[in-house]
């Protein structure tokens, strides 16, 4: 019962955030009665609101129990007022992602009128394998997750997506390197982005933090320095120091133990 009410949760998503009871069994795949029955159940706890045409959203105690997620809000709260200061600077897309499963979740994002068009929303998902911030939380992930989404496929979204595994491994390696990515309209045409780690007290990557610009319009390399500064200062206000390191995720980490930390002037 329990992963049942989950999937109709779970049919809300950025893009879908609202839905009727047949986009829901549709959705879904189960039995229209059972969704019915289901959707009324969690709109009777308040996870769902039903509005007079019968269309469903996320309900105000569903968003309320959100707001509690150890990791997204604290985070958000600590890096906003650093985002807005690189932000009132390049006066770009300044975004916000962590891991979950095998996309990058955009946090948060702060943006100008006049900047590029993106397709992605807080609470949106980009591949790990052809953005700046994905590319930057693989890199740093256990590595059986790069063999994972290797094997699942790495989709052409454009021309320039990567695409051959023994690139992109090289590139992760890069970025592990120097706790920098560039991505050069890999996801959208004409969308670059130049993307930096965000690490906790223990050196571990909790998020990455990058900013989007359009293609030719900034050079990524006179952007870097100001990216990897707001990086370090979210990392430093989350109890990082450079004594840390960097560590990365997974058991190679695990057990080499503190020595397999790699450190970065970065």
């Amino acid at each position: 019962m329990a992963s049942r009410l989950f999937e109709v949760l779970f049919a809300l998503r950025t893009g879908r955030s609202r839905l009727t009871l047949a986009d829901l069994t549709r959705e879904t795949g189960l039995p229209h009665a059972t969704v019915r029955r289901l959707a009324l159940e969690l709109v009777e706890a308040g996870a769902l609101d039903r509005s007079p045409d019968g269309g469903f959203t996320v309900g105000i105690r569903l968003w309320q129990l959100g707001t509690l997620a150890p990791l997204s809000v604290p985070l958000r709260t600590v890096a906003l007022p650093f985002m807005d200061d690189l932000h009132a600077a390049l006066r770009q897309h300044v975004q916000l992602a962590i891991l979950e499963g095998t996309s990058a979740v955009l946090v948060e994002r702060l943006s100008s009128g006049h900047a590029v068009d993106v397709a992605s929303q807080p609470g949106g998902q980009l591949p790990l394998h052809s953005s700046g911030v994905g590319k930057v939380l693989l890199a740093h992930a256990a590595p059986d997750l790069t063999d994972q989404i290797i094997a699942a496929g790495l989709t052409p979204h454009t021309q320039h997506t990567t695409t051959e595994p023994t690139w992109l491994r090289a590139e992760l390696a890069e970025c592990r390197e120097t706790g920098v990515a560039y991505v050069h309209g890999e996801t959208s045409l004409g969308v670059d982005s130049v993307a930096t780690r965000v690490l906790n007290a223990e050196g571990e990557v909790v998020a990455a933090l990058s900013v989007v610009v359009s293609a030719g319009t900034v050079d990524l390399r006179t952007v870097r320095p100001a990216v990897i500064a707001c990086g370090l200062a979210v990392s430093r206000s989350l109890g990082w120091r450079p004594s840390a390191g960097t560590r990365q995720a997974g058991p190679l980490a695990r057990a080499a133990g503190p020595s397999s930390r790699s450190r970065s002037s970065d």
